[in-house]
C-alpha cells in the first residue's frame, strides 16, 4: 500500500506540470506559426472558387488530430512564409502520427507510468515527422496508408524501447497481464469498428478519384481475406479447435496493415486477397509461436503483440509495395500513373529504381525507429520518472482512481499479493 501511495504522489508531482507546460508551449507555438490553408480559410477559398463542392474536404475522410504532431509535421510539410498552414488533410496526417504512437504504447503498456508515456510521445512524434519527411519528400517513396511510416515505425520503436526497459522479474505481475471475458467483449467491439473504418484510413491521404476508390476496394478485400485466414488458423492451432479471442481481435486486422503501402497501386483484387490472406496467417502464427520466443530469447516484452499486428504485416506491406512499384508501367496505369508514381510518369525514374527507393525507405524506417526506441528507452529508465515496480505492473489502481466501494477490496488484494511475493 505504501508503494502505491508513493507512485500516486510521484504522479501528482510530475504529470500535471508536464502536461500544463507542454500545453502552454504548444498554444504559444500555434499562435505564432499555425494558420488555415487555402481550403479552410474563408477569405482565401472564396477568393478564387465559386462552388463549395470543389473543396477537397468533401472527398476526405474526416478525423481528429493531436497538437504536437500538427506542429512537427507542419514544419516539414506546410511551412510557408514563417507560418504552418493546416487543413483537413494535415489533420488526418497528424492523426496517423498519433496512431504510430498508440502502436508503440502497445509494446510497453502496463509497465510504464503516464509521465513516461508522455515523454515517449514527445520524442516519437518528432522522429515520426523526420522519418516521414525523409521517405515522402526526399526519397519520393509511396506509402499513403502507412505500412512503413505508421505501422512499421510505431511497432519497432515500441519494441526496441520495450527491450531497453526489459524487466527480469516481471513474472511477479504476469497474472494481471491477461484479459477477462468482459474486457475481451469490449475489445472485440473496437476491432469491428476498426475493421469497418480501415478502408477509410488507408484511402484518406491518397489522391481523390480512382486512387481512393482503388485503395478502399483493395483494403476491403485484404481485410476479408485476413479475417478468414485468422479464423481458420486460430481454430487449427487450438488443441480443442476453439477460437482464440486475441487472434480474432488482432490478426483479423492485419489485412488493413499489409496494403497500407500498395493500396493505391494496381495490385489487383486477386493481389489484395493474397496479401491479406498471408498477413492473417503470419500475424496469427506470431501470436501463437513468435511472441513467447521474443520474450524468452530476445527479452522483448511485447504487452499487446504489436509485432504481430503491425510490425511483421507492416514490413510485408512495404515489400509488397516495392514489388508492385517495380512492375509499374504506362500500359498498366495509363494516365493514372502520374497520380500514383509521378516520378516514373515524368521520366525521372524507372520502375526498378522506384522499387529500390521503396526498399531503402523501409531500411530508413527500421533504423530510425530502432534508434529512437533505444534513446527513448534510456530516457524512460531515469529513476525520477517513477515507473511501477515489477510486482505492480498491469495494475490500474496505481495511477487510476478506484471507486470507493471497491477500494478496500483492491487494497486487500494488493496486500495479499505482496505477502505471496515476499514468501
Amino acid at each position: 500500500m505504501a508503494r502505491t501511495s508513493s507512485h500516486a504522489t510521484g504522479l501528482r508531482v510530475q504529470l500535471p506540470p508536464l502536461c500544463f507546460l507542454f500545453q502552454a508551449a504548444i498554444i504559444i507555438l500555434f499562435s505564432f506559426f499555425v494558420r488555415y490553408n487555402h481550403e479552410t480559410d474563408s477569405s482565401l477559398w472564396h477568393r478564387s472558387n465559386h462552388s463549395d463542392m470543389d473543396n477537397d474536404f468533401y472527398f476526405r475522410y474526416p478525423t481528429f488530430s493531436l497538437q504536437w504532431s500538427t506542429l512537427v509535421q507542419g514544419f516539414f510539410h506546410s511551412f510557408h512564409g514563417g507560418k504552418i498552414y493546416i487543413g483537413v488533410e494535415s489533420m488526418i496526417n497528424a492523426d496517423f502520427c498519433t496512431g504510430a504512437v498508440l502502436i508503440s504504447f502497445g509494446a510497453v503498456l502496463g509497465k510504464t507510468s503516464p509521465v513516461q508515456l508522455l515523454l515517449m510521445s514527445l520524442l516519437e512524434v518528432t522522429l515520426f515527422g523526420v522519418n516521414e519527411f525523409i521517405l515522402l519528400n526526399l526519397l519520393g517513396v509511396k506509402d499513403a496508408g502507412g505500412s512503413m511510416t505508421i505501422h512499421t515505425f510505431g511497432a519497432y520503436f515500441g519494441l526496441v524501447l520495450s527491450r531497453v526497459l526489459y524487466r527480469s522479474h516481471l513474472d511477479k505481475s504476469k497474472h494481471r497481464e491477461g484479459s477477462v471475458y468482459h474486457s475481451d467483449l469490449f475489445a472485440m467491439i473496437g476491432t469491428i469498428f476498426l475493421w469497418i473504418f480501415w478502408p477509410s484510413f488507408n484511402s484518406a491521404p491518397t489522391n481523390t478519384g480512382d486512387g481512393q476508390h482503388r485503395t478502399a476496394l483493395n483494403t476491403y478485400y485484404s481485410l476479408g481475406a485476413s479475417t478468414l485466414s485468422t479464423f481458420a488458423l486460430s481454430a487449427l492451432l487450438s488443441r480443442e479447435g476453439k477460437l482464440d479471442m486475441v487472434h480474432i481481435q488482432n490478426a483479423a486486422l492485419a489485412g488493413g496493415v499489409v496494403v497500407g503501402t500498395s493500396g493505391e497501386m494496381m495490385i489487383t483484387p486477386f493481389g489484395a486477397l493474397m496479401a491479406g490472406f498471408l498477413a492473417g496467417i503470419i500475424s496469427t502464427l506470431g501470436y501463437k509461436f513468435l511472441m513467447p520466443i521474443l520474450e524468452s530469447k530476445f527479452k522483448v516484452q511485447d504487452t499487446c503483440g504489436v509485432h504481430n499486428l503491425h510490425g511483421m504485416p507492416g514490413v510485408l506491406g512495404a515489400l509488397l509495395g516495392a514489388l508492385v512499384a517495380g512492375l509499374a508501367t504506362h500500359q498498366t496505369y495509363g494516365d493514372g500513373l502520374k497520380s500514383v508514381f509521378p516520378l516514373i510518369a515524368e521520366g525521372h525514374r524507372n520502375a526498378t529504381s522506384q522499387a529500390v527507393y521503396q526498399l531503402f525507405g523501409l531500411f530508413v524506417t527500421l533504423v530510425l525507429a530502432s534508434l529512437g526506441g533505444g534513446i527513448g528507452g534510456l530516457l524512460l529508465r531515469l529513476p525520477c520518472l517513477n515507473s511501477p515496480p515489477d510486482s505492480q505492473c498491469y495494475e490500474d489502481q496505481i495511477y487510476w482512481e478506484v471507486p470507493l466501494e471497491h477500494e478496500d477490496e483492491v487494497q486487500e488484494h494488493l496486500r495479499s499479493e505482496d505477502t505471496e511475493t515476499q514468501a
